[in-house]
């Protein structure tokens, strides 16, 4: 079942979320919500969704960076963004430890957010300690593309968008985003935005 997503706008991406209790994520409510939050990003072509994006203040996101989204990516630019594929796993109640500066910046999308996209300084590495779809305590420790992804998705559940990271002079549409910057280094963007 494809679940709404919410854009941009709707109070709820604003929103401090609440943890989940252990009854709760072993509920059956809980493990048919994160089904359909799979399905909602598998339909969407996303690589993670959280859960204020589907309308609930809840401390829950989903992951999965498929092998099949980087069969258009060139061997350089996986390599620059240190891009593997993920499998799919759930986060719960997150607790982020970032391990480097943010200082490592590339184009990011949301799919709260469609069309439009923007360069964002992210940490290189991360810890993050959290419950999975079991409730089982996890510890995961993330770098490159896998360390963007739950760091965009644990700034859902703080109410945060990539906007409130962003390089706002990088700020375009995807189209032109395609046009004018996907294969360009981002210091070749830097350099001809001014940043």
């Amino acid at each position: 079942m494809r679940l709404k997503i919410a854009t941009l706008g709707e109070t709820v991406l604003r929103q401090r979320t609440r943890p989940l209790t252990s009854a709760e994520i072993l509920s059956a409510g809980i493990k048919q919500l994160i089904q359909h939050m799979r399905e909602t990003m598998n339909d969407a072509l996303g690589v993670g969704l959280a859960a204020p994006q589907i309308g609930l203040p809840l401390q829950l996101a989903v992951i999965e960076d498929k092998p099949e989204y980087l069969a258009g990516i060139s061997l350089q630019q996986l390599a620059e963004r240190e891009r593997q594929p993920v499998p799919f796993q759930v986060i719960i109640n997150p607790v982020l430890k970032v391990e480097s500066a943010p200082n490592v910046e590339f184009f990011e999308g949301c799919l709260s957010l469609p069309g439009y996209t923007a360069i964002v300084p992210r940490s290189r590495s991360v810890r993050i300690e959290c419950l999975d779809h079991n409730g089982t305590t996890r510890v995961i420790e993330a770098t490159g593309w896998y360390a963007r992804i739950l760091q965009h998705e644990i700034d859902h559940l703080r109410g945060m968008l990539y906007l409130d990271r962003m390089l706002s002079r990088s700020f375009c549409s995807v189209d032109n985003h395609t046009r004018y910057w996907k294969d360009k280094a981002i210091a070749e963007v830097r350099a001809e935005l001014g940043l």
